[in-house]
């Protein structure tokens, strides 16, 4: 595609209108983000067995992972492929989708790879995302919350702080995480010709964008839950941990094949001091025009998602 609008054919839409959606919790987000738009049609990929409600608005298009024609049948016709897969998922899924995207027609696709530093190779290996995200990107481009976490147990009130709880880095919301891949959808695909200085779609092919919420260290989102909470110090249990032992106790739990340790090693390893995951000299949340977020309305967010994800699987086990 020729990189300037005024050189494409008559006809041609300046813009990504018809957006596909594979994935669950943070495509919900963007899903809602996308709405709000009013800008863009949205196809969300669903099997055929799945008992999820979407939003109103939202056509659903039914696809069997194992009939790669009924996803290439889904994906005709769509600009832009959104995949938010859970780590869980089967590890040819995302191989799956890309393949049938690409004998559809799908110019852009949006890989699996949420939370990190796409750039960073080093952290990508120690998480063990990398190599996985990077797969991911590289077939793209060839073609075309528990204790684990940030060591809060809110049932049991106990806090585990890695290090001295100081060391900060970036983290976003789901919400703006979802608002910011809807501006990025909602940008002029290419720009009107070498005088258009504006952000365009296009200047983010094959690169990251880089957001935040929040730059917090433990000790600033304890603070916040005790304001959400109501508690004090008093009412928490409250150990340390070092922040790179956590991270070999965690590898060492998925080396021996339970990966309850991959939430441990993933966390611990964003706070190595000295080597953190704050990326916020890079984001790029003004030139998105994304707001400004409020720590403790986040935070509840967070506690009550706990809530509703603890709730999905009392439900499940019965």
């Amino acid at each position: 595609m020729s990189k300037y609008a005024k050189d494409q054919p008559i006809g041609f839409n300046n813009a990504i209108e018809r957006v596909a959606i594979a994935g669950g919790t943070i495509g919900s987000h963007i899903a809602n983000a996308l709405l709000e738009t009013g800008k863009h049609t949205i196809t969300a990929l669903s099997r055929k067995d799945s008992g999820n409600t979407l939003p109103e608005g939202i056509i659903v298009a039914h696809i069997d992972y194992e009939d790669e024609a009924t996803i290439v049948a889904a994906l005709v016709g769509q600009q832009f492929l959104i995949i938010t897969m859970a780590p869980t998922a089967p590890r040819d899924t995302h191989s799956k989708l890309v393949q049938a995207a690409a004998k559809a027609g799908v110019p852009y696709i949006m890989p699996n790879g949420y939370g990190s530093d796409i750039d960073n190779v080093k952290l990508g290996e120690d998480t063990l995302l990398g190599p996985v995200a990077k797969a991911n990107r590289d077939e793209i481009e060839r073609l075309a919350g528990g204790e684990a976490r940030f060591g809060f147990d809110f049932d049991k009130r106990s806090l585990t702080i890695y290090d001295d709880g100081n060391t900060k880095i970036s983290t976003s919301t789901l919400s703006q995480v979802g608002r910011a891949v809807a501006k990025v959808l909602s940008l002029k695909e290419l720009p009107q010709d070498e005088n258009d200085k504006s952000l365009t779609f296009s200047a983010f092919l094959n690169k990251g964008v880089y957001i935040k919420s929040f730059v917090v260290s433990q000790n600033d989102m304890f603070q916040s839950v005790k304001r959400v909470t109501g508690t004090t110090d008093a009412d928490w249990t409250i150990t340390h941990e070092d922040t790179r032992k956590r991270y070999e106790d965690g590898l060492a739990q998925v080396k021996a094949g339970n990966m309850a340790g991959f939430g441990k090693l993933l966390y611990a390893r964003a706070f190595y001091p000295g080597e953190a995951s704050d990326f916020s000299e890079r984001v790029q949340n003004d030139h998105l025009e994304l707001p400004s977020e409020n720590l403790d309305e986040a935070t509840k967010a967070g506690i009550d998602l706990v809530k509703e994800l603890q709730l999905r699987v009392e439900r499940m086990a019965s």
